[in-house]
């Protein structure tokens, strides 16, 4: 049995996701990032960094952080979702590190200063929502002569689809990237996917801008000031994380 420790986050859903292709029996333990759950010493004590997504393995005692790692412990465990020759895997482990280094911190920070930041400075909103298209375009190239990332599906798939998927939260369009589209729909269809990003729901619809959403919005904006008007250690605490 394997314990999640996570939330409704892309880097969250994809540890969820690929429990879930890989029917792996698990149990679930939300934790409120509002809150600062993730900051609480029983947690740090299974994830120093305090941030979600973290596992254990009860099987072997073992505990995992940071999701591309997790993703890989996973894939490797059952043998599946990541091939099995060196070239194969490094493909897979090619495009996972894309992810981990590329698509997620800037969609990140794209996040942060085109949704939650309370001023809105359009330099860094401009860089952050330019470096994910770019990075989107990376991925339609790609995708033109590919079905999947790395060759049959794999964690790398669902490491870049879990954030991808949220590209309007981001103040992002891939309307002009056919590829893209066609791949984000191709995976959006699987049962395991879907199982995946409602473990746990997301309190919003990402791909929406309804009252909703604009309100999940707001409360994150309000984190953030109250992180910056308490100082560095404590913004650390409160800003939303891996939203």
């Amino acid at each position: 049995m394997i314990d999640l420790y996570t939330a409704a986050t892309p880097n969250g859903h994809k540890v969820s996701i690929a429990l879930e292709e890989l029917a792996l029996p698990y149990t679930v333990q939300t934790l409120s990032l509002s809150n600062g759950e993730q900051k609480q010493p029983w947690f740090l004590a299974i994830n120093p960094n305090g941030r979600i997504p973290a596992i254990v393995d009860r099987a072997v005692d073992f505990t995992v952080f940071e999701s591309g790692a997790i993703l890989l412990y996973l894939a490797e465990k059952t043998g599946r979702l990541i091939p099995q020759d060196a070239k194969g895997r490094s493909r897979v482990v090619q495009w996972l590190m894309f992810q981990m280094g590329g698509v997620g911190p800037m969609m990140g920070q794209a996040n942060v200063f085109f949704r939650y930041f309370p001023e809105k400075i359009q330099p860094a909103i401009d860089r952050y929502q330019g470096e994910c298209k770019r990075l989107f375009r990376v991925l339609d190239g790609h995708l033109a002569d590919h079905e999947y990332l790395a060759g049959d599906y794999s964690i790398a798939d669902i490491a870049n689809w879990a954030w991808v998927r949220t590209h309007r939260w981001s103040g992002v369009d891939i309307d002009e990237l056919p590829h893209l589209e066609r791949w984000r729909d191709q995976i959006r269809g699987r049962p395991a996917v879907q199982r995946g990003i409602n473990t746990p729901p997301s309190p919003i619809d990402r791909d929406a801008d309804d009252e909703q959403a604009l309100r999940f919005a707001e409360e994150a904006r309000q984190m953030v000031e109250m992180g910056q008007s308490m100082g560095p250690d404590s913004r650390a605490k409160t800003a939303p994380e891996s939203l």
